[in-house]
């Protein structure tokens, strides 16, 4: 394969432009990095730093400070969903020890740009491989997740040799926000997987100038990359999930295995799906509940890292406090967790959607913690996938890349080094 397919343009193409949609002035205009500099082709690049203004944070901690609690329901877990005793200490730790600015350099390691696709401005990471041939790879997050869940698996697929690889399993790694989350733009109307697949596509093929490249995603991302795949199957190499599956085959057609995973699915879906719901039809609601509450939006996205990562039995969730009050921050900061609930109305308003079995090579890293609704046997992802590489891991949940990035790069090392050429 092509091992850079981009032409070169020179800085003044650069456009120091504001982020259009998000209101908020969080754009800094440092020069390109050495590493992209020069070799972009189509919509001009603007370099792009996470500096969210000293009055913003302020305003937040300060509705954290504020905040009139619920009463106590009296319980060790997490059974009445997100729990008093760790909502309580984890607002104690935001106003008191948080360090945003920390936060902030660590969101700033590596080079982020936005380009202009569509109506969009597209935030992402760009981060050129190190080695011979590097795999193109679009990596696609979630709700409630952003681009901070695959910050630790940059540097080991771009730089594989630094992090104990091989220099010929290196990747140029894109990781998008999502529009309507961080720091994208924001959507006029819900849009879905389809549409966003579209901007992804523009992004790789018009933006970056590649012919063939990868994608990987997991929860929403994973319906982003199986629409990828089936809009533009000729440009994918490969397609990786860490969940998905699709349908479950017809009842008479079930295997023993298949029919305890629908009853797994059925029990699932009655008990912890409300959520999923409220989202896809009544998303405004949602919008006008966490907006201006900051620790409602902390509790309303702090229950899933607790209840789908693979924490165990502890009060706390996997994450350290830093990283649930990072992700958190980056969608009070941006004012994107009311557009971030849209994207599952788009799943119903968003009609551009294309099914079927997904052709192109695919790969599935099936996590012990996983949704089961994300989590199907093998026999069902080899019914609707291409599977060419299939793998159970030891441990993690939902948030794969962020729970266990080493296990997760490991595993698409795994997948492409059979499609290299």
């Amino acid at each position: 394969m092509e091992s850079d397919g981009n032409r070169k343009v020179s800085r003044r193409a650069v456009l120091a432009m504001p982020l259009l949609a998000a209101g908020l002035p969080i754009l800094e205009q440092p020069s390109l990095s050495s590493e992209v500099k020069g070799e972009v082709q189509g919509a001009a690049l603007r370099p792009f730093r996470v500096n969210v203004p000293e009055a913003t944070i302020k305003h937040i901690l300060s509705r954290v400070r504020d905040t009139r609690w619920p009463d106590r329901l009296d319980a060790t877990d997490w059974r009445y969903g997100a729990n008093w005793d760790y909502m309580k200490a984890l607002a104690q730790y935001w106003t008191t020890r948080y360090d945003w600015r920390k936060a902030e350099a660590s969101l700033n390691r590596y080079p982020q740009f936005l380009a202009r696709v569509g109506e969009f401005d597209i935030h992402f990471y760009y981060v050129k491989g190190k080695g011979p041939n590097p795999v193109p790879l679009v990596l696609t997050h979630g709700w409630p997740g952003s681009v901070l869940e695959f910050l630790e698996a940059i540097g080991p697929l771009s730089d594989p040799q630094h992090f104990g690889g091989a220099p010929g399993e290196s990747f140029d790694i894109v990781v998008p926000s999502v529009p309507g989350f961080g720091f994208s733009s924001k959507p006029s109307k819900p849009i879905g997987a389809p549409t966003t697949a579209t901007l992804w596509h523009r992004l790789m093929t018009e933006v970056l100038g590649y012919s063939k490249y990868g994608a990987q995603g997991g929860d929403l991302g994973s319906g982003v990359t199986a629409q990828l795949a089936r809009q533009y199957p000729d440009s994918l190499l490969g397609v990786h999930f860490n969940g998905g599956g699709g349908p479950a085959p017809p009842e008479a057609e079930q295997t023993e295995e298949e029919r305890a995973w629908v009853r797994t699915v059925t029990a699932f879906v009655a008990a912890e799906r409300d959520y999923f719901n409220e989202h896809q039809h009544k998303p405004q609601t949602v919008a006008f509940a966490l907006t201006d509450n900051p620790l409602g939006t902390a509790a309303w996205i702090t229950e899933k890292l607790r209840l789908w990562s693979d924490s165990g039995a502890t009060l706390d969730p996997v994450f350290t406090k830093d990283q649930v009050l990072t992700d958190v921050m980056i969608y009070l900061a941006t004012d994107t967790i009311g557009t971030s609930v849209w994207f599952y109305r788009g799943m119903i308003d968003d009609k551009t959607s294309i099914g079927g079995r997904v052709t192109v090579p695919s790969g599935f890293a099936s996590f012990p913690r996983e949704l089961p609704t994300l989590n199907a046997p093998r026999s069902v992802i080899e019914r609707n996938y291409n599977l060419v590489h299939y793998s159970k891991m030891p441990r993690g949940g939902h948030f794969a890349c962020w729970e266990q990035p080493e296990l997760f790069v490991a595993d698409l090392r795994d997948f492409f080094r059979k499609l290299r050429t």
